[in-house]
C-alpha cells in the first residue's frame, strides 16, 4: 500500500507543478520525456522477470486447471469494464476497455494510455488501477470469505506476484502463492498488449 500512495503523491505533485507553472514548459509538453520514460519502464520490467529464474520455475507447479484464472480475471475485468461503459455515455467502448486493461498494473498502463489518448484519461486509468490494487489490500479478507479463496487473486489482477502476495497468501493459504505469482505474472504480461490494442481501436 505504501508504494501505491508513493505513487500517488508523485502525481499530485506533478499536477501541483504543473497547474502553478513552476515546471518548465519543455518539462510539462516533453510527449518524448513520456516516451522515453515508458521504455525505461518496460526494461526493468523485462529484466525482474529475466532475472527471477524462481518465478519461472515454480509456474511448472501449478495445477494444469488453474492455469485457467488469468483468462478468467481478463475475460471478468473486460466484461466487467464493458458493462459499466454502458453506462458512460461521453466515453467510447475502447476507452474503458483500454483503462480496464491495466489490471492493476497503473504505472504501466497509465503511461500508456496517456501517451496514445491524453493526460486526461491516463489519470483516469491511474486511479482506477490504484483503486483496483487497493480495494484488493483492504477487501481480501471478505471476499475470500463471500467469493471462495480464488477470488482475491482474480481481484488482485496483475499486482498478485508483487504487492497484494501478502495479503493473499494470509488470507488464501500458502497453497495459493505459486497460482498467484503465476497469475501476477500471466496478467502483468498482457497489459502493454491489451492497452494498445484497445487505445488503437
Amino acid at each position: 500500500m505504501r508504494g501505491s500512495l508513493v505513487i500517488v503523491g508523485f502525481f499530485v505533485l506533478g499536477t501541483v507543478a504543473g497547474v502553478s507553472g513552476i515546471a518548465p514548459s519543455w518539462l510539462a509538453d516533453g510527449g518524448d520525456i513520456s516516451f522515453w520514460a515508458l521504455c525505461a519502464l518496460m526494461f526493468f520490467v523485462g529484466l525482474s522477470v529475466g532475472g527471477d529464474t524462481e518465478v519461472l520455475r515454480s509456474i511448472r507447479r501449478v495445477n494444469p486447471r488453474l492455469m485457467l484464472l488469468p483468462l478468467v480475471t481478463v475475460a471478468g475485468t473486460l466484461g466487467g469494464v464493458a458493462a459499466a461503459g454502458a453506462f458512460m455515455p461521453h466515453r467510447s467502448l475502447p476507452e474503458c476497455m483500454a483503462v480496464g486493461a491495466g489490471f492493476g498494473y497503473y504505472s504501466l498502463s497509465s503511461i500508456f494510455i496517456t501517451e496514445y489518448k491524453g493526460a486526461e484519461l491516463g489519470t483516469v486509468a491511474l486511479l482506477a488501477n490504484i483503486s483496483r490494487e487497493l480495494i484488493t489490500l483492504l477487501c481480501a479478507p471478505l471476499l475470500a470469505r463471500w467469493f471462495g479463496r480464488l477470488a482475491p487473486i482474480s481481484a488482485g489482477g496483475a499486482t498478485t506476484m508483487d504487492t497484494t502476495l501478502p495479503i493473499i497468501t494470509r488470507v488464501s493459504g500458502s497453497r495459493y502463492v505459486i497460482l498467484s505469482v503465476f497469475h501476477g505474472f500471466t496478467v502483468d504480461f498482457s497489459v502493454p498488449f491489451l492497452v494498445t490494442f484497445f487505445c488503437s481501436l
